[in-house]
């Protein structure tokens, strides 16, 4: 390395990625992709509207990671309760809450 250069890289040579909090992948338990993917197979094809709003959300900060590991159980009424109403700012927070009880959304 030249002197007065310094590595943005992590430990294992990858780039830290910035998540909604200022938080990096390597802080979150569950990385998001994964979240998405449980996510995934919780929402029909022909609520499609409804995943891309998680996506979104998620993308800009709204909705965050739980703090703690949810169980598919928990995870599948927490979206099943969103899948109830149309895509909106208030289905949105709902499900924020379910995500993440202290969550101020």
């Amino acid at each position: 390395m030249l002197a007065g250069f310094f590595s943005l890289t992590g430990a294992n040579g990858s780039r830290p990625q910035l998540l909604p909090a200022g938080r990096t992948i390597e802080e979150e338990g569950l990385p998001i992709s994964a979240l998405l993917a449980r996510i995934r197979r919780l929402v029909p094809r022909s609520a499609d509207q409804h995943y891309d709003e998680i996506v979104r959300s998620f993308g800009v900060g709204t909705l965050r990671p739980p703090p703690t590991p949810m169980t598919d159980g928990e995870l599948a009424r927490a979206i099943a309760e969103f899948l109830k109403e149309q895509p909106s700012s208030e289905s949105v927070a709902a499900l924020g809450r379910r995500l993440d009880p202290s969550s101020r959304v």
